[in-house]
């Protein structure tokens, strides 16, 4: 991943350049109703960034179906494009995932699951929160 610097807006800027929906879930740590999302079955490859700043967050090659609702990853496109912190919200502990660059909410990172990934983790991520850019062989 190449150095990227930290992007800060106010709350005012990113109403701007979000839809009321990317606002929700990335500013406001929301989630998209489960299979709604663009990414959720999305096959091609390349490169997801974050939807706020551009960040590259995932690779294609590390997404699998999880059938859950949400794109899934088995990891990060390196440790350190997203940061993850404890969510005790809603009654339960889980693991929260932010982008490490502009700190919009992502999604959860789950383990355990028993789905035989490399890392038997899931990256349950939000379409919203991110954008396809495909590789030069899908262009």
């Amino acid at each position: 991943m190449s150095e990227q610097a930290r992007v800060e807006k106010s709350d005012e800027e990113w109403r701007e350049i979000l839809s009321p929906e990317e606002y929700q879930v990335l500013r406001q740590s929301g989630t998209e109703r489960p299979f709604t999302g663009e990414y959720t079955d999305h096959k091609e490859t390349g490169v997801y960034d974050c939807r706020a700043c551009g960040a590259e967050l995932f690779r294609s090659d590390a997404k699998f179906d999880s059938h859950c609702g949400w794109p899934s990853f088995f990891t990060p496109l390196a440790g350190d494009s997203v940061v993850e912190i404890e969510d005790r919200s809603l009654g339960m502990s889980r693991v929260e995932v932010r982008c490490a660059t502009c700190d919009s909410h992502l999604g959860h990172v789950f383990e355990g699951e028993g789905y035989g990934t490399p890392t038997d983790l899931r990256y349950c991520i939000n379409s919203v929160s991110l954008r396809h850019t495909p590789s030069a062989a899908d262009l």
